[in-house]
């Protein structure tokens, strides 16, 4: 069976929306989150990405868990990534070296500091 024009063009406009939404998907950091606030604010590797040291980074205890503030610790900490822990929030638990968590109170602030 042969295509008839119109249908050869409706394949060929399917295939390149499926392409475009592809390539736009394929350059999303971690892959989740986004603006239904689901996933807790991450940071990602900076200039000094590599194992967690909670130790330098204990300062931030107090403060309001803000994108720069959470910068600040993760450099502080030298780890790769970090995220905040909110109140009764699920998490994965597998422990990881390159990743600093700051644990929030309800209102937002910072509580403890660790690495894993």
């Amino acid at each position: 069976m042969q295509m008839t024009r119109p249908h050869t063009l409706t394949a060929n406009l399917t295939t390149c929306l499926c392409a475009a939404l592809l390539a736009g998907c394929a350059g999303l950091p971690g892959g989740t989150g986004g603006a239904g606030g689901a996933a807790p604010p991450s940071v990602g590797p900076g200039p000094r990405g590599g194992v967690c040291n909670a130790a330098p980074a204990q300062g931030v205890i107090g403060k309001q868990g803000t994108p720069s503030v959470i910068e600040q610790a993760r450099v502080a900490s030298g780890a790769a990534m970090a995220r905040l822990l909110h109140p009764r929030q699920a998490v994965t638990l597998e422990f990881n070296t390159e990743r600093l968590n700051l644990v929030v109170d309800g209102n937002g602030r910072i509580t403890a500091v660790r690495c894993g």
